[in-house]
């Protein structure tokens, strides 16, 4: 008989653990959501315009490498690029280690506004 009157006892409840398993999962999925559009989502913009600016480079670009030199792109292959740092010296690259396109001088006047045009005068 003591037996039948446990039984009745914990069957009788609605179980409150229920409801809460979706329930705790809610911040979680709500925590990945905000780190994607946070750090994952611009973290993968700037690597496709880096895969596009490597794969665009040309002859005659000025370039800094990943280690920081400058020089000027003389030679483009496959997988490399020749990069004269100074007079008659060239430096074979991987093109991953170019980190990026230098502007030159002259292009940089040409985006002047208007404004910063008459201030230069």
């Amino acid at each position: 008989m003591v037996s039948l009157a446990y039984a009745m006892g914990q069957g009788g409840a609605a179980s409150p653990g229920s409801a809460g398993g979706i329930a705790s999962f809610i911040p979680l999925i709500l925590m990945f959501v905000i780190f994607y559009f946070l750090l994952i989502r611009p973290q993968q913009k700037k690597t496709k315009e880096l895969r596009e600016m490597v794969a665009g480079l040309k002859k005659g670009d000025r370039i800094i490498t990943s280690g920081g030199i400058h020089g000027q792109i003389t030679a483009v292959e496959e997988a490399t690029v020749t990069v004269e740092i100074s007079d008659k010296v060239r430096v074979k690259l991987n093109r991953g280690n170019v980190a990026g396109v230098v502007q030159n001088p002259s292009q940089i006047q040409q985006k002047k506004t208007p404004a910063e045009a008459d201030k230069a005068k």
